[in-house]
């Protein structure tokens, strides 16, 4: 079986998962460290040539992560194209079966198992937090309806304030999240690197908690650590 991966965390899932089945995935596929497969482009503009010189049996892709006339163009090319659409935990922990199963795995493996375990009783506070969420900045952009990551933070006890928004990934002006006065101010750190100097100063007097963006948006191995690592940094923003 050759794969190709569009998509960083599934890029982690079928590496770890199945050794020598992926032969190509993106510039931005970072995990595991030490991947040495060919490099495909971006999520957003993948180099269909080089992926269909690779003659791969299978390409894995995303819905939000990847671009429709992207996918259109590597099916053209005579490629098998596997869509992900991923928008909540449980739905997270379906696809990752059946893109493991459609690049030829036969068992779940032991991650897999251990990640449900985990989200089985995440670790939730006696009392609900409510937040923003920015992604970016110039323009600001937050978290809106309908995402893994917001399905993620409702499951630890947090609610982001625009889960009713129109739009999945809204623009909102600085003074309107201010004035939202939330709880808390989640900061990941992708796809907008926020950092200590790069992000809280924004929101003053407001607690900020930075966040692993990994643990946060990515579906996979990461999935098994994320309540912890995401607890502890929600709790330490609070404190």
């Amino acid at each position: 079986m050759r794969v190709v991966s569009l998509v960083p965390s599934l890029t982690e899932a079928v590496a770890v998962s199945l050794p020598g089945v992926l032969v190509g995935a993106t510039d931005w596929c970072t995990h595991p460290a030490g991947l040495d497969v060919t490099r495909v482009g971006g999520t957003k503009n993948p180099k269909v040539d080089r992926i269909a010189a690779l003659a791969p049996d299978l390409v894995i892709a995303n819905e939000e992560e990847n671009r429709a006339p992207d996918l259109d163009a590597l099916r053209a090319a005579g490629l098998e194209v596997l869509v992900t659409g991923i928008r909540d935990l449980p739905q997270a922990f379906r696809e990752l079966a059946r893109v493991l199963s459609a690049c030829g795995g036969t068992g779940r493996p032991r991650w897999l198992d251990e990640a449900e375990a985990a989200w089985s009783s995440p670790p939730v506070p006696p009392g609900r937090t409510t937040a923003v969420v920015p992604i970016w900045r110039r323009p600001w952009m937050v978290l809106g309806r309908d995402t893994f990551a917001g399905d993620v933070l409702a499951r630890l006890g947090v609610d982001h304030l625009y889960t009713r928004h129109t739009e999945r990934y809204p623009r909102v002006p600085l003074e309107e999240l201010r004035a939202a006065a939330p709880d808390v101010v989640v900061l990941p750190d992708e796809p907008y690197r926020f950092t200590a100097d790069d992000g809280p100063e924004a929101f003053p007097g407001l607690p900020c908690a930075l966040v692993s963006g990994r643990h946060l948006t990515w579906y996979g191995p990461s999935l098994a650590r994320a309540p912890r690592v995401l607890g502890e940094a929600l709790r330490a923003a609070r404190r």
